[in-house]
This record gives C-alpha cells, sequence and structure tokens, in this order.
C-alpha cells in the first residue's frame, strides 16, 4: 500500500511538472526552461516505474534506456541545424511506434480484456501506427531521401477505403473474444500503409501541419496505451501532448486559412499544384553591392527567413549583416510566418541560436502593416509564404493563404538559389514584380559578400 502511495503520488508530481513545462515552452524566454523541467520529470517517472510491483527484467530495461539514452544524446549533439525538422520528424514517429508496438505486444500476450480497454489498445495502436509509418515519410521527405510528392490515380478514394478497412479491422479485433495473429498482423501492416499514403502527396507549406498533426496522433496513442497499461504518467503525458499538439495544429491551419482536411486530402505539392494564372514578366538580378547599398541607406529592413537561410546555415551571417545595418542607424526586424521552413518555430529555433533578441521578431498578424513603411523587405529562401498570388489569383493551390505582405515594400531582395519554384512547385509572382531584385546563390555566400560591401561602405 506505502509503494502504491507512494508511485501515484510520484505521478502526480511528474504530471504537474510535465503541465508547467509546456507552460513555460509557450515563451521564447522560459522555453529552454520548461524543456529541462520535462525532461527532469520524465526521468522521474522512469525511476519510479522501476518501484512498481510485480516489475520484471530489469537488466533489459536498463539496457534498453542507456541504449536508447546515449544515441539521442549522441545524435542531438551533432544534429545540424537545418536538419532539425526532419529529426523531430523521426523521434515524433519512435513515440507513435513505441505505443503501437506496446499494443501489439498486449494482444501477443492475450492481456487485453473488456470492451473498453480493447478499443483503446485498438484506437492508441491505430493512430500510433499512422504516426509512425507517417512520420518516416515526413523524415524522408526533409531528409531528401524522398526527392518529391507523389500521388496515386484516386488517392482520396484509396485514404477512405483504407482508412475504413483498418477500422473495421479494429472492430472485429474489439468484437471478438480471442483474437488470431493473423488479423493482428493484418491490421497493423494496414495502419502503417495508411500513414505511408496519407502523408506522401504533402508537402509544400503543408509540411510543419503535418508534423504537428503526427504529433498530436502520438501524443494520443502513448495516453490510449498508459490507460491499457493502468499507468498515469503515460496517460497525463500523452494527452498533455496530444491536447496541446492538437491546437499546435489548427492554429497552424488557421494561419494557413486551410482547413485540416483539405492539408490532408488536397495537399499543396508539386503534385498537385498545377493550376494558377501565367505570370508575365522578368526576374531582374541584383548584385551583392547593389543589396548592400539600397539597405545601407534604407531607413527601415524587414528581413523575412525561410527555408532557404536555414538549408545554408546562414543565420548567424544574416544577424552579423543585421547587427552592421543596425549600427548605421537603419531600423531592422524579423519577420517569421507561422510555417516558414519544415517545422513548427523553425525559423524562431534558428534565430534564436544566432542570438536575434526576441523582441526584434514578429509574427505575420504583428508586422504585415509594417511592411508598406519599409524601404527593404529581404527575403531570404522563402517562397510559398510570400507568394502574392494568395491574395489575387482564385485558381492558385495557395489562394486563401495568409502571407507575408513583402510585395507591398518599397523594395524587394530575394535571396534565392537558383530560378526554379520551390517547394511546393508554385511559381512565385512576387519575383517577377518591378519593385522586386533577385541575389542568386547560396545564403551563405549573397549574405557574405553582402557583409563585406555594408562594410566598404562603412569605412
Amino acid at each position: 500500500m506505502t509503494a502504491k502511495w507512494f508511485i501515484d503520488a510520484s505521478y502526480f508530481a511528474v504530471a504537474v511538472v510535465f503541465i508547467l513545462g509546456l507552460k513555460a515552452m509557450s515563451s521564447p524566454v522560459t522555453a529552454r526552461r520548461g524543456i529541462v523541467w520535462a525532461g527532469l520529470a520524465m526521468i522521474a517517472a522512469t525511476l519510479v516505474t522501476f518501484a512498481t510491483p510485480g516489475m520484471q527484467n530489469f537488466g533489459l530495461m536498463i539496457v534498453a534506456i542507456a541504449s536508447g539514452g546515449a544515441l539521442a544524446w549522441w545524435s542531438g549533439k551533432v544534429v545540424k541545424m537545418t536538419d532539425m525538422p526532419q529529426m523531430v520528424a523521426i523521434y515524433n514517429g519512435m513515440g507513435g511506434g513505441a505505443a503501437a508496438a506496446i499494443a501489439a505486444l498486449e494482444f501477443a500476450r492475450g492481456e487485453v480484456h473488456g470492451t473498453v480497454v480493447t478499443t483503446l489498445a485498438v484506437l492508441g495502436a491505430l493512430i500510433g501506427s499512422v504516426a509512425f509509418s507517417g512520420s518516416c515519410v515526413a523524415f524522408a521527405k526533409l531528409q531528401g531521401i524522398m526527392k518529391s510528392a507523389w500521388r496515386l490515380p484516386a488517392q482520396n478514394a484509396v485514404n477512405i477505403l483504407l482508412a475504413l478497412a483498418v477500422v473495421g479491422l479494429g472492430g472485429v479485433i474489439v468484437a471478438a473474444g480471442e483474437v488470431k495473429g493473423e488479423l493482428i498482423v493484418a491490421f497493423f501492416v494496414l495502419a502503417l500503409v495508411l500513414g505511408v499514403i496519407l502523408t506522401s502527396p504533402i508537402g509544400g507549406a503543408d509540411m510543419p501541419v503535418v508534423i504537428s498533426l503526427l504529433n498530436a496522433f502520438t501524443g494520443l496513442a502513448v495516453g490510449f496505451e498508459g490507460y491499457v497499461l493502468g499507468n498515469p504518467a503515460l496517460i497525463v503525458a500523452g494527452i498533455v501532448v496530444g491536447a496541446s499538439g492538437t491546437l499546435l495544429t489548427q492554429l497552424m491551419a488557421k494561419a494557413m486559412n486551410r482547413p485540416i482536411s483539405n492539408v490532408l486530402f488536397t495537399p499543396i505539392s508539386g503534385a498537385a499544384a498545377g493550376g494558377g494564372e501565367a505570370i508575365e514578366g522578368s526576374m531582374r538580378e541584383f548584385s551583392a553591392l547593389d543589396a548592400a547599398s539600397v539597405m545601407r541607406y534604407a531607413s527601415k529592413v524587414i528581413i523575412v527567413p525561410g527555408y532557404g537561410m536555414a538549408v545554408a546555415g546562414a543565420q548567424h551571417k544574416v544577424w552579423e549583416m543585421a547587427q552592421l545595418l543596425e549600427e548605421g542607424g537603419v531600423e531592422v526586424v524579423f519577420a517569421i510566418h507561422p510555417v516558414a521552413g519544415r517545422m513548427p518555430g523553425h525559423m524562431n529555433v534558428l534565430l534564436a541560436e544566432a542570438g536575434v533578441p526576441y523582441d526584434k521578431i514578429f509574427d505575420l498578424e504583428e508586422i504585415n502593416a509594417e511592411f508598406p513603411q519599409a524601404d527593404v523587405a529581404l527575403v531570404i529562401g522563402a517562397n510559398d509564404v510570400v507568394n502574392p498570388v494568395a491574395r489575387t489569383d482564385k485558381s492558385s493551390p495557395i489562394y486563401g493563404m495568409p502571407i507575408l505582405n513583402v510585395d507591398m515594400a518599397h523594395n524587394v531582395i530575394v535571396v534565392k538559389r537558383g530560378k526554379g519554384a520551390g517547394y511546393s512547385g508554385i511559381e512565385n509572382a512576387l519575383f517577377y514584380k518591378d519593385n522586386c531584385r533577385m541575389l542568386y546563390g547560396s545564403a551563405q555566400q549573397a549574405i557574405a559578400e553582402v557583409i563585406t560591401h555594408v562594410k566598404a561602405l562603412e569605412s
């Protein structure tokens, strides 16, 4: 009785710390503290689990924790900031996969009894499998293993039929007294295939939303399997992650003015980005000296970072350039779109790593009214989130998506590696506007050249 009281009290304390940690993560100033709190709470929950009556295989548990912890520590140390989105995706997938594996083991051992418990086990297995395979696809896309999005000829029909088949098998498992191994295998195989089929067509600006959605799936799966195991810590942690992930997904979908159903069933991707009016005109090139001169003698510059900055690892050079401009009396601020980059908060993380103060970083709603007063809008590797056709072209796949109004600045400079379309495959009308100039090259190289010319102008 004493041991059970201690375990329950410990899990309650861990749950409270989880929630406080999540609250702290809502602000860039306290986010690091929140992550540390949540990490310590997870360590405490893991240690308390060893005291659970009837627990066995301590040696295997220790080996698994040590090997997994060492691998995570090493990968976290060596991963590049540009690779952080795919790392988040695969780590998120591991959580869903673990929840599905727990359900598979419990079914195989015949220890799932009762309609409610069996239903939750099936739901956790289904959601966890979809989260696992979907996150693996997201990782492959972001890592460049999958070169492009692909769709089946009748993609949505296949999605629906496959989902109905998996749900049907799940219903049979719940209704059956004893479940045969072949049925369990078929259920998990179809669930994993469903995750692959759902995620494969998705790309472009939809990718951060999908990563957030899969994260929510993982949380729900962990929470359901926590109920199956009777583990309060898993229940609370899973439901907190599921709820917060769901809210974040809804906020991001709202920021794009795209229902989640559209993200899943009519995704923005190169395979489905055909549509849109023809764009007239031509792109006009700028030199690094021209860009440096325009910004050095401007009153206000708004910098819009995108995935191109991340790929080049140019955030430190960008901040160095911003500091030089500020020393010359130029007001410099940063504008972040909610889905810029490849994961939620991607640009914020990169700028924070470079040391950009939080009070210089503004989101879409805060900064959009400032673009008409800006002398220069410097776009570094962003595409869909600054494409003005989202406001004007009803035939465009991104029509209605809120964008950063960089085209309203007096001058627009776009740093871009080449003349091709962006990740979504949609041509950007911004690049053809009269007030826009293209500075071609890697963001690292281009900004370094701009810095050299700004320094020369100072002397």
